[in-house]
């Protein structure tokens, strides 16, 4: 698999970030225990697939100046419109180093609540965890088809390998299941005579 390449950025002329965005690259700094910070660009195109491929908290091989360098994907700023990433970044990883990140959630079996008559409030859209940046999940999965109304799904219901550690307290809610509150014209009509 190709490294991506990332270039040292510039930063003699003034609003380069914005020169290198409507260039197609994407700014970023690269920070690490034994390492200055690095300010950097890259290819949009190129880090929108490595991005789509491993999620937005995966890990990354890139290039720097011929330097191979194993990175994890630490912020990703976007544009609020169009969502088109602004800025990124990374975190220089060491050899069997933990991370702490967050790994975003990909709920399961809404629509057998829906069709039960209930919906689904997501409290969260991510959890923190700590593993090896090689074990580090691109998506937790939760599956809440069976949960009834009423019914809570918190971090502690997460199943996980033991090579993974939750950061976030266990009792955490991620989700509750709720009625759906129909709006029931004939009662809206009653209020509004008796307000006569």
């Amino acid at each position: 698999m190709e490294k991506l390449v990332v270039k040292e950025r510039e930063k003699n002329a003034r609003h380069s970030a914005r020169k290198n965005r409507r260039d197609g690259k994407v700014p970023g700094i690269l920070y690490g225990k034994n390492l200055k910070n690095f300010m950097f660009e890259v290819g949009e195109l190129e880090l929108n697939s490595e991005i789509s491929r491993i999620g937005e908290h995966g890990v990354l091989d890139i290039s720097i100046n011929g330097d191979n360098h194993n990175v994890l994907i630490k912020e990703i700023q976007r544009e609020p419109v169009n969502q088109k990433i602004i800025h990124i970044d990374f975190e220089e990883l060491y050899e069997n180093s933990r991370v702490i990140t967050e790994v975003p959630i990909k709920f399961l079996g809404e629509n057998t609540i829906n069709k039960n008559g209930g919906i689904l409030q997501k409290e969260r859209s991510s959890v923190k965890l700590q593993c090896k940046a090689a074990k580090i999940p691109k998506v937790i999965q939760v599956d809440v088809s069976n949960l009834s109304v009423g019914d809570a799904y918190r971090v502690a219901d997460i199943e996980f390998g033991e090579e993974i550690s939750i950061i976030d307290a266990l009792n955490l809610v991620i989700a509750t299941v709720a009625t759906v509150n129909k709006y029931n014209e004939n009662t809206d009509e009653l209020g509004e005579e008796n307000n006569l």
